[in-house]
């Protein structure tokens, strides 16, 4: 277990499965009590019963305000210190003049009002103790370009930004806020994402993946279970604040 995370409750959004199950089972292992939130109750159930110390599973939708008010009452009982805004969702696959403003705005409702959202219900606990720690997952993709992905990239740099932005304002108050960049991470998304490619260019998806990957210093992706220990060593940082942290298996911008 990991002094620093051993104790303390955690929440983590988009919690039903995935990166968000992966981060939440690698602070659990470190010692923390987790909480998953997601809008999935039965997923979210599976997450927390398979975690390796007990979990507690609560539904939301980041996106709507009175959600996220209803879960910050139904865990008025808990005492969170540390905030993953994981919830995410890829958004279309499509040059910007064919994406429609229904697909953009429900990218950002997500990706970037759920991440507001969760914040202001959550950090006047953590203000009020004087201690915590917000780690925000962005993406490398908010940093590079990606053609065909406008609305992801956009919300994922906007997400930099409030993670910057939010440091500067509560780190003087003893609450640590960064942001966790992973590249491409291995599994059902990028798969999708590999197809939705193969489809626009007429590739196949096993050339769309050899491309990106390529990209990459390592030529591979990074796994969830990297991602996760990444995130516990970013809470053994006590230095760490207003910082944007790669995780990319060395994807470069370009």
């Amino acid at each position: 277990m990991t002094a620093a995370v051993r104790g303390r409750t955690a929440l983590v959004t988009g919690g039903g499965g995935g990166l968000g199950a992966a981060m939440a089972a690698g602070l659990a292992a470190a010692g923390a009590r987790v909480i998953v939130t997601g809008r999935d109750r039965a997923r979210l159930d599976a997450v927390a019963a398979g975690l390796p110390a007990p979990g507690r599973a609560a539904a939301c939708d980041v996106s709507d305000p009175a959600s996220v008010a209803a879960l910050l009452a139904e865990l008025a009982d808990e005492t969170v210190s540390i905030l993953v805004n994981n919830a995410g969702v890829p958004g279309p696959v499509k040059p910007l003049v064919d994406v429609e403003p229904e697909e953009w705005d429900d990218v950002f409702d997500v990706n970037v009002r759920g991440v507001y959202l969760m914040c202001r219900a959550f950090l006047p606990g953590m203000l009020e103790r004087g201690t915590g720690d917000v780690i925000n997952v962005a993406s490398v993709s908010g940093k590079r370009p990606l053609v065909a992905r406008t609305p992801y990239c956009a919300s994922k740099m906007a997400v930099i930004g409030l993670t910057t932005t939010l440091a500067a304002e509560v780190g003087p108050r003893g609450v640590n806020v960064n942001s966790l960049s992973p590249g491409p991470v291995a599994g059902p998304r990028m798969e999708r994402n590999f197809r939705l490619e193969a489809e626009r260019t007429g590739a196949t998806p096993a050339d769309a993946e050899r491309a990106f990957v390529s990209r990459s210093a390592l030529g591979r992706m990074v796994t969830e279970d990297e991602v996760a220990a990444a995130l516990v060593a970013m809470l053994s940082m006590p230095g760490l604040c207003a910082a944007d942290i790669d995780l990319s298996a060395g994807m470069v911008a370009r």
